[in-house]
């Protein structure tokens, strides 16, 4: 006899406004008590609102038109205020996106994990702090006492969504709602906090509705799936069944998406390298407390690395590891503190011009577009505005150069006049690729250009970054903490951990035949997806002694 589900969702609709548009269309799933259901879907497609009407958080514009959440036997829709507060933390908890926007600033950490004790369950103080400092313990946090203490900034992303779900886990809710958990995380934190986040919802019989658009996380984890396009159950089932034979056209282009690796290129030999770093070092100074500072931060280590003509040389590495400091430094964004960078084989800093002449050669792609657009300029302004240094380029040029541009990265046809707030997040993105090839330069340095995608319009983008650098030649350093996209783009791999390189090579030794430790415990910690045949994908381990430590969920 099957369990009686958990959750039951049935015929839910949303609209914005009494009269408009229909986000989430008679959407129906169930979730089992200790069951680990995905639900996958590009942005838009309505995975979020679904999660959130379980909670009765959807924004105040969104109405429920018709349908039926029922939880553990009570109807969610119908449910009084008061009692919908006490169902909230206690039974049903919620792991958001960013817990920096989730997690109050102004408060403490020991603080806010009180609050939803304090509110549900009947303990004293000293109860609620041994509650506390046991579950952050738990959670990896080395000094429990002292992050009462400190304040969410003063955490890295890792330890921040920890934190969260600490909070959430507290109140040992009957089920857990987590929204994209894991999306700005490099491969070992996210897996830590996972594998976290499934112990402990295992010891608790927990349930769990995991809304994700990363594939290989959810085959990973996830008993079942529920596939949803522009509001709409479009499929659902065992997620053996759905990522090896998918049904439904829309299935099928998800799993088309994710990155693939493809033949090695031949690249001409080159006798300078297009830009080389040697012995880079980079310091951040001290904090000034009271009347003594702190000791300087050394962020980066004597690197030393080249990129060749044509080639895109992807650095990865875990949070914290000078990844994107070294982007900066190399883009003249970040001063360093020794070293030195050539550009053609040429010191950059030795002469005034030849500095000229590597910045307007030098371009970057930023990891946020949104706060790296001027909110103020339209598109065909920004665009234009890498232009202005161009000698003799008259306004006409510059405005079919920009037209030009616009049209090779897919904005044409009215997008010049528009801002960046009218546009989606792959749009901007594809504004920011814009900007930085408008000048054609000679080297690109592109900063997690793809983290913050879903799935398609991540492979829209990489499809457009590959194609642009094809076309117009460009070297690029592409900084990135997915290993999937990295085995898709890179020529070579730049491995990096704590500021210093452990490890480089072409992309097929560092990923077939890793020889650092480090390098072994990235590739390992998330696995990859391989085509199947019929559309369907699988789910593989890179390293073979993985296979057996971490077998599928489902």
């Amino acid at each position: 006899m099957l369990a009686k589900p958990l959750l039951a969702v049935s015929n839910l609709t949303l609209r914005i406004g009494a009269s408009g548009k229909t986000v989430v269309n008679d959407v129906g799933f169930s979730v089992s008590p200790g069951e680990i259901v995905g639900i996958v879907g590009e942005s838009g497609s309505g995975k979020t609102l679904a999660a959130r009407a379980i909670m009765g958080f959807v924004p105040p514009a969104v109405k429920l038109v018709s349908g039926s959440i029922l939880f553990d036997g009570d109807e969610i829709t119908t449910m009084a205020p008061k009692r919908l507060r006490a169902v909230r933390g206690s039974k049903v908890g919620m792991v958001f996106q960013e817990p920096m926007t989730s997690l109050n600033p102004s408060m403490m950490i020991g603080r806010q994990l009180e609050e939803g004790l304090a509110l549900h369950r009947d303990l004293d103080a000293a109860g609620r702090r041994a509650l506390i400092l046991d579950m952050l313990r738990r959670v990896g946090l080395s000094d429990p006492e002292g992050a009462l203490h400190a304040f969410p900034h003063q955490f890295s992303g890792g330890m921040r969504q920890r934190i969260m779900l600490a909070s959430v886990m507290l109140l040992k809710p009957a089920l857990l709602l987590a929204d994209e958990p894991t999306t700005a995380l490099d491969a070992v934190v996210q897996r830590d906090v996972m594998e976290l986040m499934v112990d402990l919802t295992k010891e608790n019989g927990t349930a769990v509705l995991l809304i994700s658009h990363d594939l290989g996380m959810v085959a990973r984890y996830c008993s079942r799936i529920v596939v949803m396009n522009q509001g709409d159950v479009v499929e659902q089932g065992a997620a053996d069944d759905i990522l090896a034979r998918p049904q439904h056209p829309y299935t099928r282009k998800l799993l088309a998406a994710m990155p693939l690796r493809g033949q090695a290129r031949e690249l001409p030999e080159a006798k300078t390298p297009i830009v080389a770093v040697r012995d880079l070092v980079v310091d951040y100074p001290g904090r000034q407390r009271f009347f003594r500072k702190s000791a300087p931060k050394r962020a980066l280590h004597g690197i030393s690395l080249a990129v060749q003509p044509g080639e895109v040389v992807a650095v990865v590495g875990g949070s914290g590891s000078g990844k994107t400091t070294l982007g900066q430094s190399i883009a003249g964004l970040v001063k360093s503190s020794g070293g030195e960078i050539l550009f053609n084989g040429k010191p950059i800093f030795k002469s005034e011009v030849a500095y000229w002449d590597y910045r307007l050669n030098c371009q970057m792609v930023f990891q946020d577009p949104y706060s790296s657009l001027d909110p103020r300029m339209s598109i065909g302004e920004l665009v234009t505005e890498p232009l202005r240094l161009v000698p003799g380029m008259g306004a006409a040029e510059k405005k079919a150069r920009v037209a030009e541009v616009l049209a090779e990265v897919g904005l044409g046809n009215g997008f010049a006049e528009r801002f960046p707030h009218e546009l989606s997040g792959g749009q901007r993105q594809r504004v920011a690729i814009a900007r930085a090839v408008v000048r054609r330069p000679s080297f690109v340095i592109a900063d997690e250009p793809v983290s913050a995608l879903d799935v398609t319009v991540r492979a829209q983008v990489l499809e457009l970054f590959a194609e642009l650098q094809r076309k117009h030649g460009f070297s690029c350093l592409f900084i990135s903490h997915d290993l999937g996209v990295v085995e898709q783009v890179a020529d070579r791999v730049v491995v990096m951990q704590e500021g210093r390189i452990v490890e480089e090579g072409s992309r097929d030794q560092i990923f077939d035949d890793p020889k650092h430790a480090y390098t072994r415990k990235l590739l390992s910690a998330v696995p990859g997806l391989e085509s199947s045949g019929d559309g369907g994908v699988r789910l593989f381990w890179r390293l073979a002694e993985n296979e057996t430590a971490h077998t599928p969920l489902s």
